[in-house]
């Protein structure tokens, strides 16, 4: 039997299944980005009244310095842009946000995520919302945030937030702090200690270093840090046996793509769970990965359906909480259990 599931085991011995899952956590990734345009402030509102524990936004920096959710530094994705500003791409032929005023950006339609393929769109995830329809637009973090506080006081609830800075060496190399700006405006709206439902994210640990031993202690502030790790791997040593003892130094959890939680390796009849959420707990670290999606071609083939690739990763392989572009089918599977 392997390590995480005798982990489960022995923790259920002393806990009921629902108090289990009530220690569980649902992040609506970019929103309920399964249903609605993702980061736009309807796909929060919808991840909001699905149930997300927390709601996620991707931050990138306008030319004139406003914080605004986008999941790319450029806009090409998800706008049309390249219709409205066709010749303010760079040589590469993106359009990067970082080129805009918000004003310009305001001008912007959004839409459900595509590609170009034989010089048309074609919409990357095809059952979802369609694209170029209704009416959307890039949101910057203040808008966001004061939906997120709105909906809190007006419900009673307490949703939280859980940001990420967005390729922070690009944003530095273009003389654009967007770290500090992003802790500063999060101290302006009262995130300033632990105990606040806010998680920090970057996928740098050079930049998570920044934030934790200069940013911060300069903001007089201390936030739960979170260290992504993709499945390339920047950083191998993070997946040695003492890797996470190391992070543990600066973060506060990690977000692993979850492939390097349960191998893609494995098979409906061997579940290869890797030692990275146990080496995490023993460390201190909150888990996180991320993505799980319910579209056609998503399921990893080891799981029969979604809710059986919830089990096997919040309960079998115990990590605390998940990203999700269905965050009601999260709500809905831990409320269930």
């Amino acid at each position: 039997m392997c390590t995480g599931i005798r982990l489960i085991t022995l923790l259920a011995s002393f806990m009921t299944m629902a108090e289990l899952a009530a220690e569980k956590i649902v992040i609506a990734h970019r929103g309920a980005s399964g249903y609605l345009p993702e980061h736009t402030l309807a796909a929060k509102s919808m991840a909001y009244a699905m149930g997300a524990t927390y709601i996620e936004q991707d931050v990138v920096m306008t030319r004139d310095n406003v914080l605004i959710v986008l999941h790319d530094i450029t806009l090409d994705r998800t706008t049309d842009v390249s219709e409205k500003f066709p010749d303010r791409s760079r040589g590469d032929g993106r359009f990067y946000a970082i080129d805009f005023t918000l004003k310009e950006i305001r001008s912007l339609s959004a839409t459900e995520g595509f590609r170009i393929q034989g010089g048309e769109k074609v919409q990357g995830y095809k059952n979802r919302f369609p694209m170029n329809t209704s009416s959307f637009g890039v949101p910057t973090l203040e808008e966001e945030l004061e939906l997120i506080q709105g909906l809190n006081r007006s419900t009673g609830k307490d949703v939280g937030i859980y940001p990420e800075i967005k390729q922070p060496e690009f944003h530095r190399d273009e003389g654009k702090d967007i770290s500090s700006e992003v802790v500063r405006l999060l101290k302006r709206y009262g995130y300033t200690t632990k105990d606040h439902k806010v998680f920090l994210q970057t996928f740098s640990f050079e930049e998570l270093k920044i934030i934790r031993n200069e940013i911060l202690p300069e903001a007089g502030i201390d936030l739960n840090l979170i260290q992504l790790i993709g499945s390339e791997m920047s950083y191998p040593w993070m997946l040695e046996r003492d890797g996470m003892e190391k992070l543990a130094g600066f973060a506060d959890g990690i977000g692993p793509a979850k492939g390097l939680v349960i191998s893609r390796e494995s098979t409906t009849s061997n579940l290869e769970i890797t030692p990275l959420v146990s080496r995490a707990h023993a460390a201190g670290l909150k888990v996180h990965p991320y993505t799980y999606r319910m579209d056609p071609g998503q399921l990893p083939s080891y799981a029969s359906d979604f809710q059986e690739l919830l089990r096997q990763h919040y309960f079998d392989a115990d990590v605390d909480g998940i990203f999700t572009d269905f965050p009601d089918k999260a709500v809905e599977f831990l409320e269930a259990n």
